[in-house]
C-alpha cells in the first residue's frame, strides 16, 4: 500500500457533523475530538505528567523554537525522550511566528527535515498564515505561498509514520479558503487538515466568521481527512467547532488565561482577584480557597490556575465527546448559545447550514431521551428537518380518504394513547377518516407515526413564529398529498386568523377544506360534525 493510501484515522461514533475516531500515530491512538495543549519546549510551568494524568493523551509543540535552541540536543535524543512523554507529539513549524513577528529564520524544507529526523508523530510544514487583518490581496498571497511551499515540502518527506499537515489558509476569504482546500485535496500525501491561523478572529470572539470558515473547508474535505484547528481558545466554542466536523485542537489557553490570573469555566472566564469562590470542585479549587491562592508566589499560583483551565478544559472535551456517543450534541448547542453573545451569533450561523448538518446526523439511537425545542432556531434541528422533508416527500397515507381530520390545540403526546383518540376511533371509521395532529416545529403529525421517535418525545415551547412556519408544513403535505384525501377538516380548539387562512388557501387549491371548532369534554358533538363531511 501507497503512504498516501494508508488510512489513519476511523470514524466510531457520530452526532451533527461532528465525529468521535481514532487518530493513529506512531506513539498510540488519540481518541478525537480532543485538544493538544501546547507546551512551551523550554520551560513547562505545568509538568508533562500532571498533563497526562488530568486525561490528555498528545501535546502539541513548536518545531521551530527546538531548531533554533535546542536543535543538536533534541536531534540526538528525539523529541519524545527530549520532553519526556511517551504519547504522540504534535509539532508546529514556526507558522504562528511567521503571524505574530512576520518571519523566521528557517527554510521550509529545513523545518521539514528536522521534524522528521526529531520523530514528530504529527508534523506541520512551514505555512503562510492568512491572520484576520489581512486584505484579499495579501490573503491570496498566504495562500499560493503555503500551497508552493506543501508542493516543494513533498520532496523531502521521506518518514512513512510521521502524519504530515496541510494548513488551509485564505482567512476570512471563503472564496480563497475553498480554492486552497481542492488544490490542498491535489496533494494526497498530506493525510491530515488544518484551518489555519484562526487566532486574531478568535481574539476578538468572532465565532460567526470562525463558522463560515470551517463549513468552508469542510464542505470540501472528504469525511477520511481528520481536521485540526489551531488555536483554538475557549472552550466555550469547542461544541460548535466540533458539531461542525473539527476533530483536534490545539490551545495556549490554559496558561495564557493563567498568567493573567483568570480561570477558565464553561461559559466564560473569572478573574481571580474579583471573586470570593471558584466554581469548580477540581483537585486545585477543591483544595485551595480564593485567599490561598492569592497568598501563593506567583509562579506557583500560575500554575496551579493554569492545572484548574487544563481541568476544565477536558471537562469540556469528555461532555461534548459524551453528547456525540449519546447523539445529543444539538442539545449542548441550544445550552451553550444561551451562556455568551458571541456564542448565539454563532449558532445562529450555525442553523444557516443546517442542511449540511443533517447530511452527516445519523438516525436516533433507541435509548434516545427526548429532545427539547425553544424558538425559531430550534427548526432548524436535523430531527425536525427530516421529519418535515420526509412526511412531505416520501411518507404516503395507507389509503385514499374521504376526510383528513386534522387535530389543532393537542398538548397530549402520544395522541393515540389519550381517551379523546380511542373514543374519535370508537366512532368514526378509520378507512374513511384519517386523523392527523398539528404539532408546532413538526407541523403535521400522522396517527400512525405519533409513537415514533421524537413526535412522542420532545419539551418544547414556541412563539408566533414557530406556528406560522409549521403551519406551512401543513398546507404543503395536503398539496403533496392532494389526491388521498376529498375532504380537509382542520378542528380546532381556539379558532384564529392563521387557520382560517391555511382553509382558504387550501380551498384555492381545490380541496373542500372546513373549519370546525372542538372540546376535547365533547367527543360526541365532534365526531358528528365529522360525519356530515364524509
Amino acid at each position: 500500500m501507497k503512504p498516501e493510501e494508508v488510512e489513519i484515522f476511523e470514524i466510531k461514533d457520530k452526532s451533527l457533523a461532528a465525529r468521535i475516531g481514532e487518530l493513529i500515530t506512531a506513539h498510540g491512538k488519540i481518541t478525537t475530538p480532543t485538544l493538544f495543549p501546547v507546551i512551551n519546549p523550554l520551560y513547562q510551568e505545568v509538568s508533562l505528567e500532571t498533563i497526562k494524568n488530568i486525561g490528555y493523551e498528545a501535546i502539541i509543540t513548536n518545531a521551530y523554537i527546538l531548531k533554533k535552541h535546542r536543535e543538536q540536543e533534541v536531534s540526538k535524543e528525539g523529541i519524545h525522550k527530549y520532553l519526556n512523554f511517551n504519547g504522540p507529539i504534535m509539532t508546529d513549524s514556526g507558522g504562528y511566528q511567521i503571524l505574530e513577528y512576520g518571519d523566521v529564520e528557517v527554510e521550509p524544507h529545513e523545518i521539514v527535515k528536522f521534524q522528521e529526523r526529531i520523530g514528530s508523530d504529527i508534523a506541520v510544514i512551514l505555512d503562510v498564515p492568512t491572520g484576520g487583518q489581512a486584505s484579499y490581496d495579501e490573503a491570496k498571497w498566504t495562500v499560493e505561498e503555503t500551497l508552493r511551499r506543501a508542493r516543494l515540502s513533498l520532496k523531502y518527506i521521506k518518514e512513512e509514520k510521521t502524519i504530515w499537515v496541510l494548513p488551509i489558509q485564505g482567512g476570512k476569504y471563503l472564496d480563497l479558503l475553498e480554492y486552497c482546500a481542492k488544490k490542498a485535496l491535489e496533494m494526497p500525501q498530506y493525510k491530515m487538515i488544518s484551518i489555519g491561523s484562526p487566532t486574531q478572529i478568535l481574539e476578538k470572539y468572532d465565532y460567526q466568521t470562525l463558522v463560515k470558515m470551517i463549513i468552508t473547508v469542510k464542505n470540501i474535505i472528504p469525511p477520511k481527512y481528520p481536521v485540526h484547528l489551531f488555536g483554538a481558545g475557549h472552550p466555550m466554542f469547542f461544541p460548535f467547532a466540533v458539531a461542525l466536523g473539527i476533530d483536534t485542537f490545539d490551545s495556549a489557553s490554559y496558561i495564557l488565561y493563567a498568567k493573567d490570573e483568570r480561570i477558565i469555566l464553561p461559559h466564560g472566564t473569572l478573574r481571580l482577584r474579583e471573586i470570593k469562590e471558584i466554581p469548580c470542585t477540581c483537585p486545585v479549587c477543591s483544595k485551595y480557597t480564593v485567599q490561598e491562592l492569592l497568598s501563593l508566589r506567583r509562579d506557583e499560583r500560575i500554575k496551579l490556575l493554569a492545572t484548574h483551565n487544563l481541568y476544565i478544559i477536558w471537562q469540556e472535551i469528555k461532555k461534548i465527546r459524551e453528547a456525540i456517543r449519546e447523539n445529543t450534541l444539538w442539545d449542548l448547542l441550544e445550552e451553550r448559545r444561551h451562556s455568551h453573545p458571541a456564542l448565539l451569533k454563532a449558532f445562529k450561523e450555525l442553523v444557516k447550514y443546517s442542511k449540511y448538518i443533517e447530511k452527516y446526523h445519523p438516525l436516533p439511537k433507541p435509548e434516545i431521551s427526548g429532545i427539547f425545542l425553544y424558538d425559531k432556531l430550534s427548526l432548524h434541528r436535523p430531527e425536525i428537518l427530516r421529519h418535515r422533508r420526509n412526511i412531505v416527500s416520501k411518507y404516503k397515507p395507507p389509503t385514499a380518504f374521504k376526510v383528513a381530520l386534522v387535530l389543532f390545540d393537542i398538548e397530549a403526546k402520544p395522541i393515540t394513547r389519550t381517551n379523546f383518540y380511542r373514543e374519535i376511533r370508537e366512532k368514526v371509521s378509520i378507512e374513511d377518516v384519517h386523523i392527523l395532529v398539528f404539532m408546532p416545529y413538526f407541523g403535521i403529525v400522522p396517527e400512525e407515526l405519533a409513537e415514533t421517535f421524537p413526535l412522542s418525545q420532545h419539551e418544547k415551547d414556541y412563539d408566533e413564529a414557530v406556528l406560522a412556519n409549521s403551519l406551512r408544513v401543513v398546507y404543503d403535505y395536503f398539496l403533496y398529498h392532494r389526491d388521498s384525501y376529498k375532504k380537509v377538516v382542520l378542528a380546532v380548539k381556539y379558532p384564529t386568523l392563521e387557520v382560517k387562512n391555511l382553509a382558504e388557501k387550501l380551498s384555492s387549491e381545490g380541496l373542500k377544506t372546513h373549519v370546525l371548532r372542538y372540546s376535547e369534554e365533547n367527543v360526541e358533538d365532534l365526531v358528528n360534525e365529522v360525519l356530515k363531511f364524509l
